[in-house]
């Protein structure tokens, strides 16, 4: 995402969205010693690597196991060259990247020599993780076979449509005003173009019916791990410091497809806020990193993956 002011959770308890917390699990610390080397699918998002800081943490990134796979959740960075750079780095030491496009790579930034909008620019960047050995929305999903699993793990790229508003805003148009009135504008409105469609809105449609028909048509007896940049529901969205960003973080389209498509997990960025939340008895990950000024003011170390499956246990609590 681009802006920091949506803000960080205003309390440590989960708000009443039906939602809890949930705390690292023991195999977690084990990984983190190197004593597991069954493999996990791990994850992480909104790496960032234009800030040098966060350019160190890819760096420094290394699986536990040789037999993980990384979920790669969006916006790793505005550039194809940072974004080619990160994920190769990534694809070389891990056994398995799954990629799904953020924000921040459909941008078209004027300091990229990569002019390419769109569409166009989202297939130039299929290709280039296809010629890394990632696995990208356009590839067929892969079923991780490995503790936990099996289960089908689904890279989505879905968009947004402004249909997450506030009380008191019933149409687009009204929302987006009160965006501007207020300042709190999403980068989007000026670097994500969606050409060759005449709005984002209309490509987050078309997005939504391709991809709703491929997971209806996935083996049923398998279990989903589903991987979207933006939340598939919205009530991660309910602790951002400034409710009018939520029209640029997903659609009420996808709010029944952690049940529809019998999902073990859903794994997601964008927000800047990481935590693990419930809904449904399906997990929701927020797995991003953020920009420095950000995960500076965590308690936490930055930089780590969350481990997807086999799914954590644990205490409550409130920050990864």
């Amino acid at each position: 995402m681009s802006l920091d002011r949506i803000g960080r959770p205003a309390t440590a308890v989960a708000r009443s969205s039906g939602c809890s917390h949930v705390g690292r699990s023991a195999a977690y610390d084990r990984r983190m010693l190197g004593e597991d080397t069954e493999g996990s699918l791990v994850a992480i998002s909104d790496l960032h690597v234009g800030y040098a800081e966060n350019r160190a943490l890819v760096e420094a990134l290394r699986p536990a196991s040789p037999r993980d796979w990384l979920i790669v959740a969006g916006d790793v960075a505005d550039t194809v060259a940072d974004i080619e750079w990160a994920l190769g780095l990534l694809a070389e030491r891990f056994d398995t990247v799954i990629w799904a496009p953020g924000n921040h790579e459909l941008w078209t930034p004027p300091a990229d020599p990569v002019t390419l909008r769109g569409v166009d620019r989202y297939e130039l960047l299929v290709r280039r993780c296809r010629e890394l050995g990632v696995v990208t929305p356009e590839d067929d999903y892969r079923v991780w076979r490995g503790p936990g699993g099996p289960a089908l793990v689904a890279p989505l790229f879905l968009l947004y449509d402004y249909s997450w508003r506030p009380p008191g805003f019933d149409t687009r148009e009204a929302a987006l005003a009160e965006a501007y009135r207020t300042g709190i504008v999403c980068t989007d409105e000026f670097l994500l173009h969606p050409d060759p469609y005449p709005s984002r809105q209309a490509w987050c449609a078309a997005r939504l019916e391709e991809t709703a028909r491929r997971l209806a048509d996935r083996d049923p007896a398998l279990p989903t791990v589903l991987v979207n940049h933006w939340p598939l529901d919205r009530h991660p969205t309910e602790v951002l410091r400034y409710p009018i960003f939520a029209q640029w973080c997903g659609t009420e389209a996808t709010a029944d497809w952690h049940r529809r498509f019998a999902a073990a997990a859903v794994v997601y960025g964008h927000l800047h806020i990481p935590r693990t939340t419930w809904k449904d008895e399906v997990r929701f990950e927020e797995v991003s990193v953020g920009y420095p000024r950000e995960w500076r003011q965590r308690s936490v170390a930055p930089g780590r993956v969350r481990q997807i499956l086999p799914a954590p246990t644990g205490t409550p609590a409130t920050l990864w």
